[in-house]
């Protein structure tokens, strides 16, 4: 079996630890809880005829007070950048670690999630904002950890992704 190191990225509260429950376990909680340094989870899936563990590396949000340790990454084979879509700041942040994942770990595959979905009223990206980064080449998804909107899709996709190099 095949096992691969997924990074989680993003600013704090985004929805990572909601986005690896949902996958891992098909929860939701309305509660937050504060990652503290790296949570690890894994959950295998079949990708293709080949089966594969994802190693889910749920990193601690960043801001302006906590820094996100680039030595977490190494050894992904791919990340998540979440998005809140309600705080447009946090689609700033996600670009930025976009940068510095790469200055990192190099070109490897990473899916960008503009998260909560199920807010889509109240969001604060313009679909303006999302097309352009699609249109430079970024895998990008509307997901919801609350309503599992995209969830199993965007796990299956960066497995496919690692296989597909």
């Amino acid at each position: 079996m095949i096992q691969k190191k997924i990074c989680m990225l993003g600013a704090f509260a985004v929805g990572k630890t909601s986005l690896v429950a949902r996958f891992v376990k098909s929860i939701f909680s309305e509660k937050y809880l504060t990652t503290v340094g790296v949570k690890i989870d894994k959950k295998s899936l079949t990708v293709g005829d080949q089966e594969m563990t994802l190693i889910l590396w749920d990193l601690a949000g960043e801001d302006e007070f906590l820094q996100l340790r680039t030595s977490y990454l190494r050894g992904s084979a791919g990340y998540f950048l979440v998005a809140d879509g309600t705080r447009r700041a946090t689609l700033d942040k996600a670009i930025e670690l976009q940068q510095r994942a790469e200055n990192e770990i190099g070109k490897v595959p990473f899916i960008l999630l503009i998260n909560k979905s199920d807010l889509k009223s109240e969001w604060d990206i313009q679909d303006s904002e999302i097309a352009a980064l699609a249109a430079a080449g970024w895998v990008t998804f509307e997901t919801s950890a609350k309503t599992g909107a995209n969830v199993e899709e965007i796990f299956q996709l960066i497995g496919e992704k690692i296989i597909g190099g």
